[in-house]
């Protein structure tokens, strides 16, 4: 079982920035700190070297955006389209995200730490050196995804979706609250704790279409 490798991220002193996204805009070494940033549209913008703090991200179009070097700090919003983003090398904490699109986007070293994030699409998303620590999932999809030396670290993990998914040296053990609604014969390459085994024999037992009597 591998690893993750976690990112290092060193911000430099950053500049605080005040106005509004632009799609395919250059974004470095920036602050943004408290902004209302819903329903604007950053597509294909690059941030590199960035702490994005306290931002309401409310339908914000960030499609094909890059996030390099970065820190995302207490976002929150409902409806962030970042479809076909790549982030890497990046921390996210205490996040609150509601319905994020994140389908066909690259994640590579990327630390969630904290927060809760519900009705996530990561279908078809590629996933490598992703660590979810302390989180709470609620339905997240990741139907069709890739996921290689992915941990879940003490995070509840309700209502996944694995169908279709490939997953490598990816480490549920310590999964608080374990549930999938879809996808359980797509679990080869992942490694879970015999209390987890015990749990979901119901739902193992049910995709194998044997009767459990008594």
């Amino acid at each position: 079982m591998r690893e993750a490798r976690r990112p290092e991220v060193r911000l430099p002193p950053l500049e605080p920035y005040g106005g509004g996204l632009e799609p395919d805009g250059d974004y470095d070494g920036r602050e943004f700190a408290g902004l209302d940033l819903a329903g604007q549209d950053g597509a294909g913008a690059r941030f590199l070297d960035c702490a994005v703090r306290d931002c309401g991200l409310d339908g914000t179009r960030l499609t094909s955006a890059r996030f390099l070097d970065s820190v995302l700090d207490g976002v929150r919003g409902v409806g962030t389209d970042l479809a076909g983003a790549q982030v890497r090398d990046v921390e996210v904490r205490e996040a609150r995200l509601g319905g994020a699109q994140l389908h066909g986007a690259v994640l590579e070293r990327v630390w969630f730490r904290g927060g809760k994030i519900d009705y996530v699409n990561l279908r078809a998303a590629r996933l490598k050196d992703v660590v979810f620590e302390g989180c709470v999932l609620d339905e997240p999809d990741f139907g069709g995804a890739a996921l290689e030396r992915v941990e879940f670290r003490d995070c509840v993990l309700v209502g996944a979706d694995f169908g279709g998914a490939r997953l490598k040296d990816v480490d549920l053990r310590t999964v608080q609250r374990l549930e999938i609604a879809r996808g359980v014969d797509a679990l080869a390459g992942a490694v879970i704790s015999t209390p987890q085994l015990l749990d979901l024999a119901p739902v193992f037992a049910a995709q194998l279409g044997v009767r459990v009597e008594d």
